[in-house]
């Protein structure tokens, strides 16, 4: 008789009381502790069920395959088959093993490699930090605001008291910004336009030269554009949190400037000293210094506002600059140090600032709300001179013209030129439909012509009060997405600069054969 499970004969023979089949014993007790019922039929059967079988003692019969040569042979070859196959098996798995051992010890040196490095830097800048506070300390009225630059730590435990704590606007420097003002003035009534600049003509046949992909593909968006006059380098603020500094007349990037942790909403050149600024909307306003082989380091990182920032200007001494933010405050700092000298509160100003722009003799600051207001300020006295209305939604952009009477705003509901000897609206443009805001406004270094970005790009001639300002070209937004965010004239006028919501920065001016011709 044959076990019921294994069909073989069984060396111990047990049967089921209930079923009354035959089991091996060891397969039957097995199944009983695993399912506790009977293999066959199912019912529930326990030890106490099983009935050991006496029998004599049973020789097995050799198997078919093992009862001949041939069979014994055919047999041998199925087990060197086996064999063969496990150790082809092991071998895999081996090879497997050692392919994951390789690349873990891989990632493992990369990561030390990596760690050196940042420890490496952490020392040169730890380094660097302590030669900078050796060489320039602070005075002592002037460590209550240290909420920016190198001691941001510090400000955290000193409280919101400490930080609004300022040495102001010296009566020094307010000497300083009248000499610069009544230079300045002096110039302009001697000023002439440039021989060099382009001409009408040339402007009306600006087509696209170039396009370069500087911000990042995930994050597209750039955001704010200023151009270096004297070295032709184009800097661009991006959504991706990056500032970007490009060679116009190499093609090539100069330098990435990563930092900040949220877009770049403002980029400005210092004309001396090789110094960039760039504003976020991660709250902080970031001095950059270049070096010898190209390369920008940053010097400060300036924490006093507690809201995105949104603009940032520089002076005509090239040794202040402002910022302006959505917690409705402006930022006057000193350029050496970093140091914030005072910070300007508008109490009736709750929806904050969105953009500013010094005037170009140094003592008029320009500044756009969100609440559709144009507040002008007396530099020395910190005061709000004026305030010009009219506009709908957030003023998005402000330029001064370079012949110092004339400013230019961009809002949602186009661009208004106001005439700052009256103090009044002299001239509106509405360019596009009411869904389309115009993002962006500059007038070229010589004040003959005026840019605006928003669905596409205009150039006017600039005229007077009275006299028309002529459109004398359009360009199209060939970004695809509707929207030129910031425009810049190049040197002389002789190009523009346009950064719409993908991520390229674009080049407009004369064919390299007609620029020719026009010198």
């Amino acid at each position: 008789m044959n076990c019921s499970i294994s069909g073989e004969v069984p060396e111990e023979p047990v049967v089921s009381k209930k079923s009354g089949l035959l089991y091996e014993k060891r397969l039957i007790e097995r199944h009983i502790v695993d399912y506790g019922k009977c293999p066959v039929t199912g019912e529930p059967l326990t030890m106490e069920d099983i009935v050991p079988v006496k029998t004599g003692k049973i020789v097995k019969p050799r198997s078919l395959t093992a009862a001949s040569i041939p069979g014994m042979l055919g047999m041998f070859q199925n087990e060197w088959d086996a064999l063969m196959l496990s150790n082809f098996a092991l071998e895999q798995q081996l090879h497997t093993a050692r392919q994951e051992l390789s690349h873990a010890l891989y990632q493992h040196d990369a990561a030390c490699r990596v760690i050196a490095r940042l420890k490496k830097e952490r020392d040169e800048a730890r380094s660097f930090l302590a030669q900078a506070e050796r060489q320039a300390p602070l005075p002592a009225s002037a460590v209550p605001a240290v909420s920016n630059g190198k001691r941001a730590s510090e400000e955290e435990d000193m409280g919101t008291d400490a930080k609004r704590m300022r040495p102001g606007v010296s009566d020094s420097i307010i000497a300083e910004l009248t000499e610069c003002n009544a230079a300045l003035s002096q110039q302009r009534k001697k000023r002439q336009i440039p021989p060099t600049l382009a001409p009408i003509d040339a402007l009306e046949r600006y087509t696209q030269l170039s396009s370069h992909p500087l911000h990042k593909t995930n994050r597209p968006g750039i955001l704010s554009i200023d151009i270096n006059l004297s070295k032709d380098i184009v800097a661009t603020g991006g959504i991706d949190s990056n500032a970007v500094l490009f060679g116009r007349t190499s093609g090539e990037i100069l330098s990435t400037l990563s930092g900040h942790s949220k877009k770049v909403t403002s980029v400005k050149f210092v004309a001396q000293n090789d110094v960039f600024l760039s504003g976020s909307a991660d709250k902080t306003v970031r001095i950059w210094q270049g070096s010898e082989d190209g390369n920008y380091d940053c010097r400060h990182i300036l924490k006093d506002h507690t809201a995105e920032v949104q603009a940032v200007t520089v002076h005509a001494t090239n040794k202040y600059f402002v910022t302006a933010s959505l917690d409705a405050t402006w930022c006057f700092y000193d350029l050496a140090s970093g140091l914030c000298l005072t910070q300007v509160e508008d109490p009736s100003n709750s929806a904050g600032y969105t953009s500013a722009a010094f005037h170009p003799d140094g003592l008029i600051l320009g500044t756009g709300t969100a609440g559709a207001t144009v507040r002008i300020w007396d530099v020395k006295s910190r005061g709000n001179v004026a305030n010009f209305d009219g506009h709908t939604g957030a003023v998005t952009a402000i330029s001064f013209s370079e012949n110092g009477y004339f400013l230019a705003t961009a809002a949602h509901d186009g661009v208004k030129l106001w005439d700052l000897r009256k103090l009044k609206n002299f001239r509106s443009f509405e360019l596009y439909d009411q869904d389309t805001p115009t993002n962006s406004v500059d007038f070229d270094h010589s004040g003959s012509y005026l840019a605006i970005a928003g669905s596409d790009i205009r150039v006017f001639q600039v005229g007077s009060v009275k006299a028309e300002w002529n459109c004398i070209k359009t360009l199209p937004d060939l970004s695809g997405t509707g929207r030129a965010t910031c425009v810049k004239f190049g040197p002389d006028a002789r190009y523009l600069a346009v950064g719409s919501m993908d991520r390229n920065l674009r080049i407009f001016g004369l064919p390299d054969d007609d620029a020719s011709t026009e010198s």
